[in-house]
């Protein structure tokens, strides 16, 4: 049979429901780059049935699913839903309609909570139907198996966790077609006998499940029909019961498999240790010992959660051991494991992949020192290397420099081996190889680490499927809560022995809670994860600082200074406030100094002593229509032009500055007395301005951290493609944000208009860098997705009391800038460390 060959073993549905479709897809079709990804696939979904898809990676399963969540648009064909047709289907809309999906990478905000990560995917209803939303929220993770704790940032929790808040996600909303993309990939058993348990009860009910999977065991298991994909193309149609395991596969793969497993090592009692790991302890696991000969390939079984992937993350030179790991009679410490090992992690898309480099590149990165010529690279030498390795594991791309991203999953996951065979290691260590792979991929992948084993090279496997671990492997070690529990070797290994040893295990967690305090530690470990951490520091460093300069000089509270700093304050502070929105969403906007000049400059022709009212109100919605429609421009060069944010707004900024310039050459256009008057009105020391400005902080705070509004920028920026499949619309989320921040610009630029007293089209630029720097200072990243707008305040504070301290200390103005440059790097360092050590305690509390 050849890979063309079309197997038609559909057989007739036994029984005729009585009610019509949940979903009909016909003859839908997908293209990418000109790549048919679909053709002419049509299937039909009946409730209160699973129907399984299957197919090799890149087969088309998810994309058809895609289509049917409406995450992509078809190029043809047509949707009905319930009888009813669908004209064109987004993920809102497919939410209104009942259909739930739980993607192969799940579509989670790694910079959010857990609860908010709910919020953002789930309707208001369904959390408001509870007692509380922390009651009705933490019944939605139980009923899926999760136990976290909701203020958990979900970056800090393991793969398997993140698809069971995925599954909490999809099944909250009690679906009418609840859409499962290799859902069990990443699980351990008993995570997915609940899944199993929920998905028969939601049938039970009449929904309609879909059910991906590269595992034969789990359709026979779960599913009544299945439905075969090969190339774009439907395959068959059969009811489970009426069809072998043999014509799955044929129609699979196009041909058939002689055997999953290629065969295991044969050696000599006399053969000589080749490696060996003895006493072996870190965070997560203690005390592992085992030795291998060449050609032997060790396995890490148990629950998933037990210390396998900390054993590896060790292994691999990334976590610290105590302990010896040896190669060859030659002892390695952690330093030239990370030099010398091979590590394919379980989290390809975080750990394993550069999502936005080319195939070529995340082959290659590992073993760039091989193509060298002299000082430098060789590409032909490259490109015939990469080509080479990546045409021996049969990987599927357009080409090698498509971006990688644009692969299948298993496709990905053999580009990471790509890279881990062309960097000629010492050791491979390979957590999860096969996971959301099919069962053609995994047997290339099997094959390839039985030769890189016979070549005398090392491999640990860890995996969550016992099966595999039997077929592949010469010595498995049985691990629970971070302890060896058993070794197996040779016909001793079987999955039964496996489940059987990590579920009889008594051993404690190698992680202990020392006390009832540990409740407490918890709560102020989550704090210094959060957002407002910085903005703590911040006020101890204003404290000291502000305490510091009084020692020094008696008038630096003196109610003129107090004034003067706060009205600079309040010029940043609201320009920051947003650019902290733009930061948000993953952007910047560097235009919005030269904006904030610009609107003074035209408010300079208006708002005069000898213009009336309505000449100075028409200056003021003038300079508001400017601020929004410079907004939607910035907005649109974004998104529709496909500008980057640096490139799109310093465009903006440079045709700003030559618009200001333009307008007036020099100063001019005195500002009407009685207006700057009324900006500058005081209450005491305090400018009512500054009042105005704390009051905005804290409401659009709590519009950040407790509406929709906020989710959705911060959505938006922790992970664009997760918030599209929650149904955020991102262009307008994007374009709309641009314009808030322009409208803030606006409110600095009144503020500015009061201080300087005339249209200066010299003034306001140099706000862009300032409304960075006090952004950056109040703990917002750079790289979007979290940050507060209190953090920003109290760092336009911080900075504008820098800047005032200069004077009074007497300093030049070359020290203000060097302060800024100071403590822009502070703030970098200091956050970039809490942060990494955020991930690190992540590993260390897993087991408890």
């Amino acid at each position: 049979m050849n890979n063309h060959d079309t197997v038609d073993v559909t057989t007739p549905d036994k029984v005729e429901p009585a009610a019509p479709a949940t979903l009909v897809m016909s003859d839908i079709s997908k293209l990418y780059s000109g790549v048919a990804a679909l053709s002419n696939v049509s299937v039909e979904i009946l409730p209160g049935e699973v129907h399984a898809i299957l197919g090799e990676n890149g087969a088309g399963k998810s994309t058809l699913m895609n289509v049917a969540s409406g995450t992509a648009q078809p190029d043809g064909g047509s949707i009905t839903f319930e009888g009813t047709p669908i004209g064109v289907l987004t993920p809102a809309i497919a939410v209104q309609l009942g259909i739930a999906i739980v993607h192969q990478h799940p579509a989670v905000l790694p910079d959010m909570t857990v609860l908010e990560n709910l919020q953002v995917a789930l309707p208001a209803a369904v959390l408001a139907s509870g007692t509380s939303l922390e009651a009705t929220a933490t019944a939605l993770l139980a009923d899926a198996g999760l136990s976290v704790h909701l203020q958990d940032r979900v970056e800090l929790l393991s793969v398997a966790q993140k698809h069971l808040l995925e599954i909490a996600k999809a099944l909250a909303l009690k679906p009418k077609l609840l859409i499962l993309d290799e859902p069990t990939a990443p699980l351990g058993q008993a995570s997915v006998d609940l899944l199993f348990e929920r998905v028969r009860r939601s049938v039970s009910n009449g929904t309609a499940v879909v059910y991906i999977t590269h595992r034969l065991a789990e359709v026979r298991e779960l599913a009544d029909k299945v439905t075969v994909l090969r190339d774009g193309r439907v395959r068959g149609s059969a009811r489970v019961a009426d069809i072998t395991d043999d014509e799955l596969l044929a129609m699979i793969v196009g041909r058939k498999l002689e055997s999953t497993f290629p065969p295991k090592h044969i050696g000599s009692p006399d053969d000589e240790t080749n490696f060996s790991i003895n006493g072996l302890s870190g965070s997560g696991f203690a005390n592992i010992s085992i030795s291998a000969r060449p050609g032997e390939i060790i396995g890490i079984a148990g629950v998933v959660g037990n210390g396998q992937s900390e054993l590896m993350r060790a292994l691999a030179g990334l976590d610290y051991f105590t302990g010896t790991v040896a190669i060859a009679g030659k002892t390695l410490n952690s330093r030239q494991l990370l030099q010398e090992a091979a590590y394919m992690p379980a989290d390809r898309h975080r750990e394993g992949l550069l999502m936005s480099l080319s195939v070529r590149e995340n082959a290659a990165v590992s073993a760039l020192a091989k193509f060298k010529r002299g000082p430098l690279l060789s590409r032909k030498r490259e490109l015939g290397t990469v080509a080479e390795t990546l045409g021996s594991l049969a990987v599927k791309a357009a080409s090698m420099d498509s971006v990688v991203s644009s692969l299948s999953g298993g496709n990905q996951q053999k580009v990471v081996l790509a890279r881990a065979l062309l960097s000629e290691p010492l050791l491979v260590v390979a957590d999860e190889p096969t996971q959301g792979v099919d069962v053609g991929a995994r047997a290339e992948i099997y094959r390839i680490l039985r030769e890189v084993s016979a070549s005398g090279i090392p491999v640990v496997v860890a995996s969550s499927d016992a099966k595999e671990l039997e077929g592949l492997c010469d010595q498995v070690i049985v691990m629970s809560r971070g302890h060896a529990l058993e070794v197996l070797q040779g016909a001793a290994i079987s999955e039964e022995r496996m489940i059987h040893a990590a579920v009889r295990s008594t051993t404690r967690s190698v992680s202990v809670v020392a006390d009832e305090s540990a409740s407490k530690r918890s709560g102020l470990r989550r704090f210094l994860q959060g957002d407002y951490a910085p903005a703590v520091l911040l006020v101890g460093v204003i404290a000291l600082l502000g305490s510091f300069l009084f020692s020094q000089n008696a008038r630096y509270l003196s109610d003129f200074n107090i004034y003067s700093v706060l009205t600079l304050v309040t010029a940043l502070g609201f320009i920051a406030l947003g650019q902290t929105i733009s930061l948000l969403i993953g952007g910047i906007d560097l235009s919005v100094g030269p904006l904030a000049g610009f609107l003074v400059v035209i408010g300079s022709f208006f708002i005069n002593d000898d213009k009336s009212v309505m000449m100075i109100v028409l200056g003021f919605v003038l300079m508001i229509v400017v601020a929004a429609v410079i907004g939607v421009v910035n907005g649109s060069l974004i998104r529709f032009a496909r500008f980057t944010p640096i490139a799109a707004t310093l465009t903006v900024y440079i045709a700003l500055q030559g618009f200001s310039f333009l307008l007036r050459s020099s100063p001019d256009g005195y500002i009407n007395s009685t207006i700057t008057g009324i900006i500058g009105w005081q209450l005491g020391p305090v400018p009512v301005a500054f009042i105005v400005l704390v009051v905005a902080t804290l409401v659009t705070e709590f519009l950040l951290k407790k509406r929709r509004w906020g989710w959705r920028l911060r959505a938006t920026g922790s992970n664009e493609e997760s918030a599209r499949r929650n149904g955020i619309n991102i262009n307008r989320t994007v374009v709309l944000a641009y314009v808030a921040t322009s409208l803030f610009a606006f409110v600095g630029a009144v503020m500015l208009m009061a201080q300087i007293g005339v249209g200066d089209p010299a003034q306001g630029v140099g706000y862009t860098l300032t409304s960075i720097t006090a952004v950056v200072l109040g703990g917002t990243s750079l790289l979007g997705g979290r940050g507060t707008f209190i953090g920003t305040l109290l760092g336009s504070i911080l900075l504008v009391q820098v800047l005032n301290a200069t004077s009074f200390l007497g300093l030049s103005q070359m020290w203000q800038y060097l302060f800024q440059g100071l403590l822009i790097l502070v703030a970098a360092i200091v956050y970039s460390l809490a942060r990494r050590n955020n991930k690190r305690r992540k590993t260390s509390f897993a087991l408890r």
